[in-house]
């Protein structure tokens, strides 16, 4: 007896989900590196975004913070940063949100394929 499946609709599911599931994980994370990024006149915050999008081994989400002087805010460990922000808030918070980042897309995923 041959068994023959179709998989294609639950492949197709997990693609959809893991991306709908980046993109909640992304902002997640993006929204909570707010909370500790350098803040003077809240610029560096304004420029915090996100991009999710295919690639050839699944789905890439980016979160990133675009003024000339993100980079230098963000390393540089020496900078005093006065009230809210700290160095290596996008990295830290990264850190700090793993778990919770893979419950997002998991959670997307099995909702994705009626789970």
């Amino acid at each position: 007896m041959v068994v023959k499946i179709d998989v294609s609709k639950a492949l197709r599911g997990v693609r959809e989900g893991a991306t709908k599931g980046v993109t909640l994980a992304v902002e997640h994370v993006l929204s909570e590196a707010n909370k500790h990024v350098p803040h003077d006149e809240g610029t560096l915050e304004r420029s915090g975004a996100t991009v999710v999008g295919p690639t050839a081994k699944g789905v890439r989400g980016v979160v990133s913070y675009d003024t000339p002087y993100a980079v230098k805010q963000h390393e540089d460990m020496t900078l005093n940063h006065h009230g809210k922000g700290q160095a290596k808030w996008l990295e830290n918070t990264l850190a700090a949100e793993r778990q919770t980042v893979g419950k997002i897309i998991a959670t997307a995923i099995s909702k994705e394929l009626g789970s």
